[in-house]
């Protein structure tokens, strides 16, 4: 019995520990994460030794609302250019694996801008109408079937076929893009790689295996006149720029882990919660488009697909709350603490479909880094959950979430479904 399933006294609370701590019941992490804010909500937390790094100087974790939204407002005092991860990458190794959650203005507002150019109205009009379509046959897919891996079958298959969609990549190839953005985000997950493989190899190879799609459908798209984003990137310029192929890779890499995978697990996560709330489910149920709104919201604030992103302070004598900082310091947005903090939300560990107002920030903080896919995901997650609840009102899972072990995204590699064959 590890000491964590004691019960934990703040000094027995390790957010490095990703065996041990990680692998926790969530109400137990959950528990630690509101133990820190009571007690240490800016506790500092030593680095451990991974597999290819030597151990980092440690870092600041940041679990209060209020202290996570003040960081997110101020870059030019929290930067996301030296690293979004907690670990000291290579500059390179999380440009090409961040795009721009690692960048910082001028050279991130030159990308947001050349990107947010190519999401058009009429883009996103014919995207959202996809949706529709997409999530659709999904349903049709397992509706007899009366059971399923719901991570696979469902909650996988749209934001992927979306994402692919949007960027215009040959359908062959979606399923090679969900098992090369697996391994990206699997934090070293044994499932992901066969026995004596080299994580740090396969995340690599992963990593170049997604550029290598997106360089041949760039390829194909020069010059042409098509309607998917990778056509307009490649071929559009705004203030004379256009995006290098090594920037588009990398976006693309970004939408595939971030567009992606994010989606997947609040979807997923959003039918255990249905499962262990089944007063919710009525309510829901009740009033599909009139809840739907808040339910999905509710959905991200409690997922939190991405549990944090760090930032690292640029000069000395910056403070938040009562701790003053040093120039090169790391602090850690755990926007999963943030998510569950008593002092903005009521009954904050409560799942509740109709929760207004939600001043979540499963998004992401206000400021340039708040997440430029939010109204696409919603959309993506208010769809396919408005067909799951008209077409298979009793979905339910059978077991308890197999998650992946990782401190970075709250992820889901597999969930039993069961329901009434329609």
């Amino acid at each position: 019995m590890s000491s964590y399933s004691r019960g934990m006294r703040l000094d027995e609370i390790d957010l490095s520990d990703v065996e041990g701590f990680w692998t926790l019941p969530m109400p137990e992490r959950e528990a630690a994460f509101a133990t820190l804010r009571r007690e240490d909500p800016l506790r500092f937390f030593e680095e451990h030794d991974i597999e290819f790094l030597p151990a980092g100087p440690g870092y600041w974790a940041v679990t209060r609302h209020a202290d996570v939204i003040e960081a997110s407002r101020h870059p030019e005092w929290f930067c996301s250019g030296r690293g979004t991860n907690i670990p000291d990458l290579p500059p390179e190794f999380s440009e090409f694996f961040g795009s721009m959650i690692g960048m910082d203005d001028p050279r991130h507002a030159r990308l947001r801008k050349i990107v947010s150019a190519g999401f058009t109205p009429r883009m996103m009009k014919n995207l959202e109408a996809h949706v529709e379509d997409t999530a659709a046959s999904i349903i049709d897919n397992v509706a007899g079937l009366g059971g399923c891996d719901f991570v696979s079958e469902v909650a996988s298959r749209l934001p992927l076929v979306i994402i692919c969609e949007l960027m215009g990549i040959d359908p062959d190839l979606h399923d090679e893009v969900f098992r090369l953005s697996n391994i990206v985000l699997s934090q070293g997950d044994p499932e992901y790689f066969t026995e004596g493989e080299d994580p740090l190899g396969a995340f690599l190879a992963a990593g170049a295996g997604l550029a290598e799609v997106m360089n041949q459908t760039a390829e194909a798209r020069r010059g042409g006149d098509g309607e998917d984003l990778t056509t307009t990137l490649v071929n559009a310029e705004v203030d004379g720029e256009r995006l290098s192929p090594e920037e588009l890779a990398s976006f693309f890499v970004l939408l595939c882990v971030a567009g992606n995978e994010t989606t997947r697990n609040a979807i997923t996560w959003g039918l255990d919660f249905l499962t262990h709330n089944p007063d919710q489910r009525d309510r829901w149920l009740a009033d599909i488009d009139g809840v739907t709104p808040t339910a999905v919201d509710e959905i991200v604030r409690m997922a939190s697909p991405v549990i944090h992103f760090r930032r690292t302070v640029t000069t000395d004598g910056v403070r938040l709350g009562d701790r003053e900082f040093r120039a090169g310091d790391k602090v850690v947005l755990w926007y999963n603490s943030a998510n569950r903090d008593e002092d903005v939300f009521d009954d904050s560990d409560g799942f509740d479909v109709t929760r207004d107002p939600n001043p979540h920030l499963g998004f992401g903080g206000p400021g340039p880094h708040f997440c430029m896919g939010a109204h696409l995901a919603r959309r993506e997650v208010s769809v396919l959950f408005r067909h799951l609840l008209q077409r298979l009102p009793d979905i339910h899972a059978t077991a308890e979430p197999d998650r992946l072990r990782s401190s970075f995204v709250n992820g889901v590699k597999h969930l039993q479904c069961a329901y009434t064959p329609a």
